[in-house]
Formats: C-alpha cells, structure tokens, sequence
C-alpha cells in the first residue's frame, strides 16, 4: 500500500514541480507547455484581430474570459489534481505484469524519428476521432461534452472549453492506444503536441482557412465551425468530428460544409438553459435530471 501511496504522491509533486518550473522558465523551452500554450494563443488571437472572418465578432467575444480559464484549468489545473490517479493506474498494471512493451504490437523503436512522430500522431488522431463521435453519440457522455458545445461566439480559447471528464474519457483510450500499436510514446512527442494545440486553436479561431488541396487531410476553421452548429442534418447526431485531421470525416462520411459564410447559429437545442457560470457547467452533467 506505501508503494501505491508514494507513487500517488510523488506524481502529483512531480507535476507541481514542473508546472512550476515551466513558469519560471527552467524547463526546455521546447517542452514548455506553459508558454508555449501562452505564445500559440497570442499567435492566432492576433490573427484573428488582423483577419477576422466574422467582422463584427468583437476581439473580446462572448465568453473570451471564461474560455481562457478553461484553458489554464484544463491544461494544467487539472493535469496537477489528476496526475497522481494516472500513476496509481500505471503502478497497478505494472504489478499484474502489463507494462508499455508487453501490449505492443509493433516495435517502431528502430524507425526513424519522424516516421515515429507521423505514426504517433495519426494513431492519436483516429482514437481522438473515435472517441468524440462515442461523446456525440452517448446521451451520458453528450451530457459533459455539451460543455463544449455551449460555445456561442468562436474564437480560439474555445479550443479547451471542454468538461474535465473529457480528461477521464480520452486519455485512457489514448493511452492504451498507444501501448496496444506503438508500445511507447516517442521522445519528441512533444512535436506532435504542440502541432495538435496549434490546429486545436486555429480550428475554434475566427479566421475563415480551409488549407486548400490540404483540407481533406487537415481539420479547419470552416469544417469545424459546422461541427458546433446549432441545427444538424437530420438524422445525424453530428458532423465534421475531426480533431487535427479531417481525414477520418472524408473515410467515413461525416464530413459536412453545407456553405461558409461562417455566420451560422452555434450551440444545441435547450442550451438556452445551460449553466453559463463555469461551476454550474461542471455540475452540470452529474445532474440526473437534464433537459
């Protein structure tokens, strides 16, 4: 039980730790997730004031404050509170003798580091993917991730308004992806991170891109702004539900740019009555009675 306890312990003051040191710049500046999220965020609000696509959004939109607050808490708040659980898990399978290399179903250790990152990044995409369609899908997981979709006015930051549970549904999957195909997250996985933060935000931004030939590889602002639309096609319990990639969209038909004005209604029936506060938003879907 000591192991258990010191293992629960010593990630949560490892993450503290790191967080702390990112601020204060005494981290690799390329694994510094602090400032980095800081300068991406920057980056593309100043695009957005530069070449805005809905002209008369303001810079401070709806929400702009609330959305930067689910940032930090959810990239880093949350990260610091839940580390401790993730190393708990990861001590267990240990003991039962399940470790990165026993699931592995491919050993791409003697790949090259880019085909590693390339591999990497695309298996994480398609669990993502997979995983969002099950979170539209799924009455009790719609619940958390309507969160998300209570999103009025786009703009960058929307990109990490999400329910922490999301947390607790992604990386799990995420992670027995990885050990399942790939047994071990590369070395510079940071990369690929960064890269997914970088699009995460341009697809939520108030800039009208479609990357061109490359849209129907690369997820967008256009394709994913009819992923929050209000009104869906009938039938269809979402659309456009691409996280980095818009590939899985295209290969299984749920791809769907009627025009882009870019002017649609955002949202979900009802949300008229969803929490607008960020406590009532998180309490929300542990409500048993919901509209």
């Amino acid at each position: 039980m000591n192991k258990y306890v010191d293992a629960f312990i010593n990630a949560f003051n490892g993450t503290v730790d790191w967080t702390w040191k990112s601020i204060l710049f005494e981290v690799p500046w390329y694994t510094n997730y602090f400032w980095g999220l800081i300068a991406i965020s920057l980056f593309v609000w100043v695009l957005e004031m530069v070449f805005p696509w809905r002209k008369e959004q303001s810079v401070f939109r709806k929400d702009f404050w609330l959305d930067g607050f689910y940032m930090f808490f959810n990239f880093f708040i949350f990260s610091i509170a839940i580390s401790g659980f993730y190393k708990l898990l990861q001590v267990g399978f240990s003991d039962l003798g399940i470790t990165d290399k026993s699931l592995a179903l491919i050993d791409p250790s003697s790949w090259s580091m880019w085909l590693q990152l390339i591999v990497f990044f695309i298996i994480l995409d398609f669990v993502q993917w997979f995983t969002h369609t099950l979170l539209h899908k799924f009455s009790f997981l719609w619940k958390f991730h309507k969160v998300h979709h209570s999103v009025k006015e786009m703009g960058f930051a929307a990109h990490l308004r999400y329910h922490w549970m999301e947390n607790i549904f992604y990386k799990p999957l995420k992670t027995f992806a990885v050990m399942t195909l790939f047994g071990f997250e590369p070395e510079q996985a940071y990369i690929v991170h960064f890269i997914a933060i970088t699009i995460g935000h341009f697809n939520h931004s108030n800039i009208k891109i479609t990357w061109g030939p490359l849209k129907y590889i690369i997820n967008n602002p256009v394709m994913h702004l009819y992923h929050h639309s209000f009104v869906l096609p009938e039938g269809r319990y979402g659309v456009n539900f691409g996280i980095s990639l818009s590939l899985w969209d295209y290969i299984f038909k749920t791809n769907y740019i009627p025009e882009d004005s870019g002017t649609i209604k955002l949202g979900f029936p009802g949300d008229d009555k969803f929490p607008t506060d960020f406590v009532g938003q998180n309490t929300y879907g542990f409500k048993k009675e919901q509209n």
